[in-house]
């Protein structure tokens, strides 16, 4: 049985990457990539995907242009996810256990994905929320981005947030945030799609993410239209669904810009719903799901992931119901970009290309995948205490939580059942294969002394 741990040794064969690295690329001949993550939003949060409150009539649109996975899956909170997704491996092996404290910091051995794509010619932009490192060191303009305009953690303020350009922390900005990450990003896509290379956006607003105060100064409290229309949308869910609403709004400009601009057909779109499960709207709906953000149930790491590329041949609205990965973004994109593999680069990443599966989304996928989703976040000097707090471990029907819930995806979705008694074969695999896992990324764990430096 294969598992997570043999994923690296495996890389090379199952994504079928090209081995060197090719001529710069051409806008006309590889895609431009736009990568689109809110923060906190569940899989819950869009109108096609079953909300009956939120309106998010630009994301439905997408949603019937794309194929849609069902079954991806991040980390349970902000910073770990984010390691992830720009690292191609679970977070625990960048370091990446906490999100404050140093512990929220990508080691500096890590190789980027923007970096990556950086070798093969794109232009890399960043705009939004970082959240895996402040110092210089691990700050996005020195990781892979050659712009980066955003903020570097969760709690900023949204309404005239201070702002760091390429590493140059500004005096505050007249604005809401999310407005101005996106608009950012607006124009400097105006001015790269102009250029002889392709070029890269990770655009991380930080809605929907607290604090909400200050929020009742956007235009004509436009958020208070969705009072009294469901019993548990109390004021902070109602400027959720707002701020849900205003990053659809950016999201309908930006497929505007595409078509004026001319690229929007070799344009690869990839929407992650959110960096980790829902933190409000979940009392509303939650998708049938258990759990929510900092919980290793499916509610606090399953979110839907959208890809959108017509010149691609990806299949427009389908669904791929699959065990995915935030760790498989970045081998995807690699593959899709001819990036050739380093020997740095075989050794780090255990995500899996889902090119097979964009081409076919039912295509076969290997049925022993395993993935851990760990809260991680264990006070100063707790790791080993911690093997089992907080933690879960699934292949593509059990998932076996805290080392003793075992729920059966297949017939109870929800995780209303525990049926540990029933499945000891089920329940001792899953406990060995996380044993060897828990092995393994001990090394990777570097920042577990860590303490938090100054910003510079």
């Amino acid at each position: 049985m294969k598992s997570t741990i043999a994923l690296t040794l495996l890389l090379a064969a199952s994504t079928g990457f090209a081995e060197v690295a090719e001529a710069k690329p051409s806008k006309d001949s590889k895609p431009n990539i736009i990568v689109i993550m809110p923060d906190d939003i569940g899989y819950g949060d869009i109108a096609s995907l079953g909300n009956p409150v939120v309106q998010t009539p630009n994301l439905d649109s997408l949603k019937r242009q794309s194929l849609l996975f069902t079954g991806y899956h991040v980390s349970p909170r902000c910073s770990p996810s984010r390691a992830a997704l720009m690292s191609g491996r679970h977070e625990f092996m960048s370091g990446v256990t906490h999100t404050q404290h140093g512990r929220e910091r990508m080691s500096l051995d890590t190789v980027t994905l923007p970096q990556a794509l950086q070798s093969v010619g794109y232009t890399t932009g960043h705009f939004g929320k970082w959240h895996i490192g402040r110092e210089k060191p691990y700050r996005p303009e020195i990781r892979g981005f050659d712009e980066s305009y955003g903020i570097d953690g969760g709690g900023t303020p949204k309404l005239s947030p201070r702002i760091y350009h390429n590493g140059v922390r500004q005096e505050k900005k007249d604005g809401y945030a999310t407005d101005m990450f996106f608009e950012r990003a607006f124009a400097w896509m105006d001015e790269k799609r102009k250029e002889d290379a392709p070029f890269f956006v990770y655009i991380a607003p930080n809605d929907a993410h607290g604090p909400y105060t200050g929020l009742h100064n956007v235009p004509g409290n436009e958020y208070k239209k969705h009072l009294g229309k469901h019993p548990e949308v109390t004021e902070d869910t109602a400027k959720v669904y707002w701020m849900i609403e205003n990053i659809d709004r950016h999201v309908g400009t930006m497929f505007s810009k595409l078509e004026e601009w001319g690229i929007a057909d070799n344009t690869l779109v990839i929407y992650i719903g959110s960096d980790n499960g829902n933190s409000t709207g979940w009392r509303v709906y939650n998708a049938g799901m258990k759990g929510h953000k900092g919980q290793p149930y499916q509610g606090g790491t399953r979110v839907p992931v959208f890809f959108r590329w017509p010149a691609g041949n990806i299949p427009a609205d389908a669904e791929c119901s699959a065990l995915t990965s935030q760790m498989d973004i970045m081998p995807t994109l690699l593959e899709i970009t001819g990036a050739p593999l380093t020997d740095q680069i075989k050794q780090q990443v255990e995500g899996r290309s889902l090119v097979p599966l964009l081409k076919n989304p039912a295509a076969d996928w290997d049925d022993d995948r395993h993935l851990v989703h760990h809260v991680g976040a264990w006070g100063q000097g707790q790791a080993a205490q911690s093997k089992h707090a907080r933690v879960s471990i699934q292949n593509k029907r059990f998932t076996l939580v805290n080392n003793e819930e075992l729920y059966d995806l297949k017939t109870d979705p929800g995780e209303t059942e525990n049926v540990i008694a029933e499945y000891p074969e089920v329940v001792d695999q899953l406990r060995k294969l996380y044993d060897q896992w828990w092995i393994r990324i001990q090394p990777g764990l570097v920042n577990e002394d860590a303490y938090q430096l100054p910003a510079k």
